[in-house]
This record gives structure tokens, sequence and C-alpha cells, in this order.
């Protein structure tokens, strides 16, 4: 009778003990870039269908000390969600390079792309006979092609400057003046993105005169810049406390 070989029973024991006893799954990173990511992307495609009304506050408003008539404040149903776009953007790249805000960039951009792709699809599927909605659902997603133009052009041109931006300074302050870094990188950003956007999306959400638009290119800038001002000291705690908490941030 062969006895059995101690190495081979040693093996078999340690590969009885490898063998895992529940399913197997891949790890889950420690960092934060991904829900940044997610949220970033998220807040793109709600922003640009919201986009797709035009608002106007105080329109055929009159002051007390009789009919002065003032002009209403113009902008798009997106205003009070896209500048969170800016405020993510300026973590990502805050604490994670321009590299790293280009990547989430091009992603969100692809987001994007894939929305109008659906929303083309869904316009062209024959309704069925009980659905009544179908010039609705024209009226409103219609328009979201040029308004994805005008979001495609306007977010690509405007993020990249605000990263780029944000980084060139931060390479010269490091880790003191973050307000410059914030505020610096959305004016840059914000201008060029509400530029790019207002040119393109103005017809295809109803504005038709020079004054309107101006005031619509205005009010858009001034909004977006004055978000990033008033939430400062929230963008402050986030990023300082992203930095604490990410494993391979090294502060310069």
């Amino acid at each position: 009778m062969s006895g059995v070989n101690p190495s081979d029973q040693a093996e078999s024991s340690e590969q009885a003990e490898k063998t895992p006893t529940h399913a197997t799954f891949a790890d889950v990173s420690r960092s934060y870039y991904p829900t940044f990511v997610a949220l970033f992307t998220a807040t793109l495609l709600i922003s640009n269908i919201c986009a797709t009304k035009g608002v106007a506050f105080f329109e055929g408003a009159e002051f007390a000390l009789g009919p002065i008539q003032i002009l209403p404040i113009i902008t798009d149903g997106g205003f009070f969600l896209f500048p969170l776009a800016y405020i993510i953007g300026d973590v990502l790249s805050e604490v994670y390079g321009f590299k790293a805000a280009r990547r989430a960039i091009f992603l969100g951009f692809g987001a994007l792309i894939l929305g109008a792709l659906c929303f083309w699809l869904l316009l062209a599927l024959p309704p069925a006979d009980f659905y009544e909605n179908q010039s609705a659902l024209e009226s409103v997603v219609g328009v979201y092609p040029r308004l994805l133009l005008a979001g495609l052009a306007g977010y690509l041109v405007g993020q990249l400057l605000n990263s780029a931006t944000l980084v060139l300074i931060k390479e010269r302050t490091k880790e003191k003046h973050l307000w410059a870094r914030l505020i610096g990188s959305t004016v840059v950003g914000e201008f060029a993105d509400t530029l790019i956007f207002c040119s393109i999306a103005a017809g295809a959400i109803g504005i038709d005169s020079w004054s309107t638009f101006f005031n619509y290119l205005i009010v858009g800038f001034l909004w977006k810049t004055l978000i990033e001002v008033v939430v400062m000291p929230v963008t402050y705690l986030v990023i300082g406390y992203v930095k604490k908490n990410e494993p391979t941030y090294r502060p310069a």
C-alpha cells in the first residue's frame, strides 16, 4: 500500500483553503472619483433636458412708484442645476488633476451623445394608437438635438478651460488660495460655456431678438458665477474632506 505524499497533502489543503465558499466579486475602489463622475454625468443630462424650457422672471412686472417696466430676467430651465456641473468639475480638477477631470468631461460628452441618440430613436418610433402625447413629446425633446449641440460645444470648451485654468493656478499657488482657483476657473470656463451655449440654443427655446439674447447671455453668466461664490464654503468642505480621505492624495 502506497502512502500519501505529505507535500501533496499539504498542497491539497492549501488549495482547499484558497477555494472560495461564496461567489467572488471584484473589489470596488475606495476612491471617490467614480462617484463624482456619476454625479457630474447625471447633472449634465438632466440640466440639458431642463434647458429645453425658456424661463422669464419679472416679465411685465411693475414697481410701486408708477408703472415702470423692468426688463425680465431671461434664462432656461437648467439654470438651477447646471452650475453644479462646474462645482463638481472644480472638485475633480483640484483633487485629481487635469487628466482625471478631462476623462470625466469626455465621459459626460459621451453620455450626452447617447442621450441625443435615444431621444432621436424615441421620436422615430411609431406611437401607439392610445398614445396621445406624441406632439407634446416632439415639442419638448424635438429641440433637444440643437440644445445638445449647444450643450456639447459649450460644455466641452467651458469645462476644459475651467479645469485647465484651475490646474494652472494651482501649479503656482499649490495648496494656498483655493478661492482664487475656484473663482478664476469659473469665470473663464463659465463665460466660454455660456457664450457658446446661448449663441446656439437661443433660437431653440424661442429667443428672437438681440436684446433678449444679451439678457439671456449676461444673466446666465452672472448667475452661474454667483452660484460658485455663494456655495464656495460648501465646495471648500467637500474638497477638504475628499483630500483628507483619498488614500493617494499628497498635498504639495
